[in-house]
């Protein structure tokens, strides 16, 4: 079985407990205007390996990850696209090495398509983008629907996830749309972690070099009286404990 990946990155220290290995999955359904990866978006694009391959990549940094408590982090692109290849990886990293392993994901993906998946998954670290639909689509170029269910579907199992939420100012910063949030969140019982990422602008050279308008140019990142103010509504709706933010 054969993946299409886009990078790795072998010192891995924001998407997960501990130091982790990086593997940046090919391909993405949603087209998000502050992604900054948008270059792992087409499907066709990257290069293909196997499971063995990528187990040749990890082996020499296993003490760092061992040692850290860390472990693999597969994220994208959206790697449930290649649900498959991401669990055989899984199983592969959990019986020949015993590392932890995450899953970073959007939530776009149908619960059935990943169940295989999530046996072998430790951690997600779900991306909710924004909470009103209309919003999310677009936001992303696609509604939420899915998302939310995943989500749902997540906390049915048990499955432990960090949530993480992009404050964009003035598109995913609105009071109502963070209070929504917060009691969606207070509704799943398998949240570990909600973090509350400011929108950085550091991915747009990579639509300047794809040739692509970046679709939020001049809008700014927030201040920290602003992260301030949406962590304070957050807060106010999630239970006690959860929030983190930059």
């Amino acid at each position: 079985m054969k993946g299409r990946i886009h990078s790795i990155d072998t010192f891995g220290t924001v998407d997960g407990p501990g130091i982790r290995f990086v593997l940046f999955m090919q391909g993405c359904a949603l087209q998000c205007q502050f992604c900054h990866n948008p270059d792992t978006w087409d499907t066709a694009a990257g290069r293909q390996v196997t499971v063995e391959e990528v187990l040749q990549e990890i082996e020499p940094y296993l003490p760092y990850y061992r040692g850290s408590g860390g472990g693999i982090t597969v994220t994208g692109g959206e790697p449930t696209l290649q649900a498959p290849f991401v669990a055989a990886l899984f199983k592969a990293c959990k019986e020949r090495f015993g590392l932890h392993t995450a899953l970073d994901s959007s939530g776009f993906c149908d619960p059935s398509h990943a169940a295989e998946l999530m046996s072998y998954t430790d951690l997600v670290l779900l991306d909710l983008k924004q909470i009103d639909r209309g919003k999310h689509e677009r936001l992303t170029s696609q509604p939420n629907d899915r998302i939310l269910h995943f989500a749902e579907w997540l906390s049915s199992l048990s499955k432990p996830i960090w949530i993480r939420h992009v404050l964009i100012p003035g598109i995913t910063d609105h009071a109502e749309d963070l209070r929504r949030l917060g009691r969606f969140v207070g509704r799943l019982g398998n949240v570990e972690k909600l973090e509350l990422l400011p929108y950085h602008r550091m991915g747009v050279y990579k639509w300047q070099t794809l040739g692509r308008p970046y679709p939020l140019e001049g809008v700014p990142v927030p201040t920290e009286q602003e992260v301030a103010r949406a962590a304070a509504i957050l807060q106010a709706e999630c239970p006690q404990g959860l929030l983190r933010h930059k």
